[in-house]
């Protein structure tokens, strides 16, 4: 279906591909992974034909349809779904001539053509996949202009997998979706029926959707077999041994050298010496070993509060009090939770959000707040508000005023902002970079609770599996929204179900949510088509309810003891960080002797938790297989 051969691309002297090759085969599910700025959108639009090579070729099948999601969405009035349709260029023309054409065989082939196609049935199709990226029946009537942003940008979306082209390039496909939509669209594509190339940083949809990882590393693609988890494992050993060869290889080569600077003006041994001279020629240059770089967070712990530090009774929220979004509510936060809030978009998250920040005040009700409570906020939208003509340091000094540089630098620092990156102006930061900068901004007081809203979307799996490990070992409260069901089912040990105007605990985890979907999407459909056979479901329903609140405290439990599994593993890294650091034997030796101590402690300390995790796992998986 496509062939990449030996492609070399420049930009700005930069070689970004340099004798790159891939081939993918029709039907195949390719994942295209690479840090930030390896050329992954780069490779797509040469595969576009929107750039030239400096070098090579990219060949696409004959009379194969090559489909991209549109950048720029045209604000036009026609309606939803009829753009969805617009997409399918040979349904729409067929139609047209259909319309217009009095020649009998003329007419007669088009129907066939259009019935081959599934022409008719089209409309069915579009409303399917329009429901799956969040549109209800009556959003797919309004015009196209009348959505925001992100919502067009599910609109091209939609009309991309609608139009289902032979070869579909995704880029980064989750970045405007929730987690609904996300879970439906990582589904889709798993059956998808053309040959797929994807973009993302979203793990779990790399392990659901593709059979191959692309790899863009040292301006080269290497493919693997498998999903990205199989991707990791192969290329975590392809770097131990040659990690392993090269200490080898240089083993090796210090010792030919030892003996050549030795001998090499003895007489008596100057034919040995020229034969290592000629060994070591032949060992060649080092082997290279390619280590990415490794990132890290790193949150400022807060001191502890008495619980809870927040709760809300009877509250009502909205932005007009005849219009509340949510009612009822009635909640409390500790100060070790780590809750995710489910829900379609629309349906109050950020609302909520913003309560709890104090960025809102409820309409009714009462909020009661720890008088010390510091609250940090993350939003995406947040990036906007950054002087691009400023650096980081000038950004964190305006904030923490009167701090020493040293005391912001360092707190720079945390969030992989070195010396260098720390002046550069914002507007020459990539887009991880801007939400490390936010992230950095956000936790400069030390906050007792954080709010995430998707805080993952310009982060690499990389970095984001380090924002895991930030959050996992930070001792405050933590809220999180987002489409990233790997982080949710890492970090959040609690589900907050935001759905028809309530806010409420959902007993279960992320698996149960999809099941949840899947049968509230069952019964929309049933619903329609007018089934009576309800009652039986209600009551399989309220089963299945039943079973997840007898499940749910000891699965809370296991997840906690698992947390808290991660944040003495934390802390057992940190010791042995520092004991590694020579620094730290300066003088007598007795801070080394504390860390020592403390090591020592945290180790015990995170045996005992390993045992109670495994107890409360094992009394969960008992207890969940029982029918």
């Amino acid at each position: 279906m496509l062939h990449i051969d030996s492609l070399t691309f420049r930009i700005g002297g930069r070689t970004l591909l340099e004798g790159a090759s891939l081939h993918i085969a029709a039907g195949q599910r390719v994942g295209l992974v690479g840090r930030n700025g390896a050329g992954k959108t780069t490779l797509f639009r040469l595969i576009e034909g929107a750039l030239q090579p400096d070098d090579g070729a990219v060949r696409l099948r004959p009379g194969a349809r090559l489909g991209v999601v549109a950048q720029e969405i045209p604000d036009s009035t026609v309606a939803l779904l009829d753009f969805t349709l617009s997409h399918d260029l040979e349904r729409a023309a067929l139609l047209a001539e259909a319309e217009t054409t009095d020649d009998g065989p003329r007419q007669a082939w088009l129907q066939e053509r259009l019935s081959a196609i599934g022409a008719h049935s089209a409309p069915a199709r579009a409303a399917s996949i329009l429901a799956g990226l969040g549109f209800d029946e009556a959003a797919q009537a309004r015009p196209l202009n009348s959505f925001s942003g992100g919502w067009r940008m599910r609109a091209a979306l939609a009309g991309a997998l609608f139009a289902e082209p032979d070869l579909l390039l995704l880029d980064e496909p989750t970045n405007h979706l929730d987690l609904e939509a996300t879970l439906w669209l990582q589904g889709h594509l798993a059956v998808y029926p053309g040959t797929l190339l994807i973009i993302s940083h979203d793990r779990e949809l790399l392990n659901a959707v593709p059979g191959r990882i692309a790899h863009i590393e040292a301006a080269k693609i290497i493919a693997y077999g498998g999903n990205y988890d199989r991707f990791v494992q192969v290329r975590r050993e392809k770097l131990e041994l040659a990690g392993k060869m090269a200490a080898r290889q240089a083993d090796q080569r210090a010792r030919l050298q030892a003996f050549i600077d030795r001998f090499r003006a003895k007489a008596t041994k100057a034919k040995q010496a020229q034969s290592r001279v000629k060994m070591l020629e032949k060992l060649g240059p080092p082997i290279a070993v390619i280590e990415d770089q490794g990132m890290s967070f790193d949150f400022p712990d807060p001191e502890s509060l008495s619980p809870p530090i927040l709760a809300i009774d009877k509250g009502r929220a909205g932005y007009a009090p005849d219009k509340p979004v949510l009612s009822g509510l009635s909640l409390r936060i500790d100060m070790d939770d780590r809750i995710a809030l489910l829900g379609a978009n629309g349906n109050g998250k950020s609302t909520l959000a913003k309560i709890l920040a104090g960025r809102l005040a409820l309409l009714d009700g009462t909020m009661a707040r720890s008088p010390r409570l510091r609250v940090g906020y993350f939003a995406q939208h947040q990036t906007d508000e950054l002087n691009l003509s400023a650096t980081p340091y000038d950004h964190m000094a305006a904030v923490l005023k009167d701090a020493p540089p040293a005391k912001i630098r360092a707190h720079l620092g945390r969030f992989g902002f070195t010396q260098d990156r720390a002046l550069v102006t914002v507007s020459q930061l990539s887009g991880g970079e801007k939400s490390r900068l936010l992230f950095a901004l956000m936790s400069r007081d030390s906050p007792h609770l954080m709010i995430l809203d998707e805080p993952t979307n310009h982060l690499d799996i990389d970095a984001r599996d380090a924002l895991i490990e930030a959050l996992n070992a930070y001792q405050g409260a933590v809220i999180l929204i987002s489409h990233d069901s790997h982080l949710v089912e890492l970090v959040a040990d609690r589900l907050w179900l935001v759905e028809g105007g309530k806010a409420a605990p959902f007993d279960g985890d992320l698996a149960q949510y999809r099941q949840h979907l899947l049968d509230s999407a069952r019964a929309a459909r049933r619903e329609e088509q007018g089934d009576r056979g309800s009652a039986s479901r209600r009551d399989e329903r309220r089963a299945a309810a039943q079973k997840r609140g007898q499940l749910a405290p000891l699965k809370k439990a296991a997840e906690k003891a698992e947390s808290e599994v991660a944040r003495l593993g934390g802390k057992v890294r940190q010791c042995e960080e520092k004991l590694a650091d020579p620094a730290l034997y300066a003088g007598d030796g007795a801070k080394a002797a504390v860390v020592a101590r403390d090591l020592g402690e945290v180790k015990k300390a995170l045996a005992e938790a390993e045992e109670v995790w495994f107890a409360a796992q094992e009394a969960y998986e008992e207890a969940a297989a029982e029918d």
